[in-house]
């Protein structure tokens, strides 16, 4: 039997750099963000600690050079496909 996936809360210490998959409580489906070590996890804009966070895949020395550091996940509005339509007709139109 595999080993459940440690989860782990907004405003723990994050263990490892990687790639984490977050869950929020009820307003998107799941989607994957790069944690580094010893931050702490982010809290949701919108669900705010309502999030899970699960490890996907350990990173060595990711972004040596560039970071840009998130202390909070933004809230994306996801666009119904009747919205994305309206939208692109009308784009089409102008």
């Amino acid at each position: 039997m595999a080993d459940e996936p440690q989860r782990f809360q907004t405003g723990d210490v994050v263990p490892q750099t990687g790639i984490y998959r977050v869950a929020h409580l009820a307003h998107r489906l799941p989607h994957e963000v790069v944690i580094f070590a010893g931050d702490h996890f982010p809290r949701c804009g919108k669900c705010a600690n309502s999030v899970v966070f699960e490890l996907v895949h350990a990173v060595q020395d990711l972004f040596q050079h560039t970071v840009r550091r998130v202390y909070e996940l933004p809230v994306i509005e996801e666009q119904t496909m009747e919205e994305q339509k309206t939208e692109a007709e009308e784009e089409n139109a102008s």
